[in-house]
């Protein structure tokens, strides 16, 4: 028998049962903490999408990798195929902020770490590091500029100049930058993001913007709030 006999023949004999006890054990304390994880999230998370909807997919990740993990390392080839399946299978969710990514690695190693049956590392590891996401959040310093998004909308027959408004913007707010334009022949859309030092700054650039045509339509968005 040569080598490669013996080393398939290795593969082929390498198997392990899955206790199915430690399976469902596991697979609760998976489902609990990715649980925890998604309420962390959507109290704690700073992104302006649909936390909720987001997190609504963690308990999912979670238990899906712990089962590829429960029952590949009961196979040494099946572990090997895995490597196969991984360049086959590829991940094209848009992930709009390194905060999102964070949060989906944090899953897929919970369900790793419950999978190989390391329980009590992971469960002392999820502990500390939703702690320092909290301590994170509770203690860091209030920021004096805040940042979030501007929507000027014009629906009537005088047309309203975007560099009129870009100009407006520009006096009355430390920072700007256009992220979308529309226009047509009856309407103008243009969204920005803008940098104001406080209400005061936010109130007047409205005002000044205002005059240019009272009906424009202004609105902004931002996840904590402009104090």
């Amino acid at each position: 028998m040569n080598q490669n006999q013996a080393f398939q023949q290795f593969l082929n004999t390498y198997t392990t049962n899955v206790p199915v006890v430690n399976f469902l054990i596991n697979l609760m304390a998976v489902t609990v903490l990715s649980y925890l994880l998604s309420r962390v999230y959507q109290r704690y998370g700073e992104n302006l999408s649909n936390r909720e909807l987001f997190g609504r997919n963690f308990v999912l990740i979670s238990m899906t990798t712990m089962l590829i993990i429960s029952i590949v390392k009961s196979s040494l080839a099946l572990s090997l195929g895995l490597v196969g399946a991984l360049s086959i299978v590829r991940f094209r969710a848009a992930v709009k902020e390194p905060e999102e990514l964070s949060y989906l690695f944090l899953c897929i190693a919970i369900g790793l770490g419950m999978g190989a049956d390391q329980g009590i590392i992971t469960m002392l590891a999820f502990v500390i590091i939703v702690s320092v996401i909290i301590f994170r959040n509770h203690f860091k310093p209030e920021q004096s500029i805040q940042n979030f998004y501007l929507t000027v909308y014009n629906n009537n027959s005088d047309k309203v100049r975007l560099d009129k408004i870009v100009s407006i913007i520009k006096e009355n707010c430390l920072a700007v930058d256009l992220t979308r334009f529309d226009e047509d022949d009856k309407s103008l859309e243009s969204t920005f993001r803008i940098e104001c030092q406080d209400f005061n700054q936010l109130n007047k650039c409205k005002t000044e913007l205002q005059k240019i045509n009272k009906s424009l339509k202004i609105s902004f968005l931002d996840n904590k709030g402009l104090a």
